[in-house]
């Protein structure tokens, strides 16, 4: 009974992707006929959408996403190993710092990172990146410090004895327990750059159309008189693609993290 309501669900949560795919492949004639299924399936809005520069946004939306998620684990790691690991002075009001820019939403700076990033003269695409890191930073911390505090320190303590070095532990002991929290970090902050618009559609409006996100190249769809609907829908269902790959390529990672490093 429960795995029949759990598929009821899945294609309740499927239905609007396989309605989109319905438009994406219907003819401009038969857009607006209100049958379910076109007489004529065409495929020629997922082929002829890349002369329109959707490959190049596709490009850039891939660099600014996981330029951000990498930038954030490169930062966000040892920041909450150490937080975890040592009780400095000031580690509870470092952490609510933290937490406190996770407050901050881009909407209320945009014009002022648009001038920061002006006056430095940094190329869109490492503007979107910095931003994009910025703001998912605290979100994993916090998560990280929580899955490293949750470690017991012993686990490393005995890695050392046996001869690994700090470091060394850290690589083959913490990283593989704690791997849940750090996928969880870098799904989150993949998806949020991926899907970021606003500040993307603000500082990528003078970069050239093929080099703008694909947030906002599949706006551009749509105009002020009329939504070019095909290119719309199936600009959007490829924007799918890269998240669904992604999740297919860690959602093993997340397993084998939950036992991994625990048994000696």
């Amino acid at each position: 009974m429960i795995a029949i309501v759990a598929y009821l669900i899945a294609i309740l949560f499927v239905l609007p992707y396989i309605e989109m795919f319905i438009v994406a492949g219907r003819t401009p004639a038969e857009l607006l006929d209100q049958n379910l299924f076109p007489k004529s399936f065409s495929f020629s809005n997922f082929t002829t959408i890349w002369a329109t520069g959707f490959g190049g946004n596709l490009q850039t939306s891939l660099l600014v996403a996981g330029g951000a998620t990498l930038l954030v684990f490169l930062v966000a790691l040892p920041a909450a190993y150490y937080s975890a690991r040592r009780r400095f002075r000031g580690r509870t009001l470092f952490l609510l710092l933290v937490l406190a820019t996770q407050m901050f939403q881009p909407a209320a700076m945009l014009v002022g990172l648009q001038r920061e990033f002006i006056d430095l003269g940094l190329p869109t695409i490492m503007s979107l990146i910095l931003i994009n890191a910025g703001f998912n930073l605290a979100f994993s911390v916090w998560i990280l410090n929580a899955f490293f505090s949750s470690i017991p320190v012993e686990l490393e303590e005995a890695a050392m004895v046996d001869g690994l070095s700090r470091f060394g532990a850290l690589l083959r002991i913490t990283i593989p327990l704690a791997m849940p929290g750090i996928v969880t970090a870098l799904i989150f902050t993949f998806i949020s750059a991926w899907n970021e618009f606003l500040v993307a559609l603000t500082l990528s409006l003078a970069s050239d159309p093929d080099q703008r996100p694909l947030t906002v190249a599949i706006n551009g769809y749509i105009g002020q008189y009329s939504v070019d609907w095909g290119h719309l829908f199936a600009g959007s269902l490829i924007a799918t693609i890269p998240v669904i790959i992604l999740f297919a390529l860690i959602e093993g990672r997340v397993v084998s993290g939950l036992t991994a490093g625990a048994i000696k």
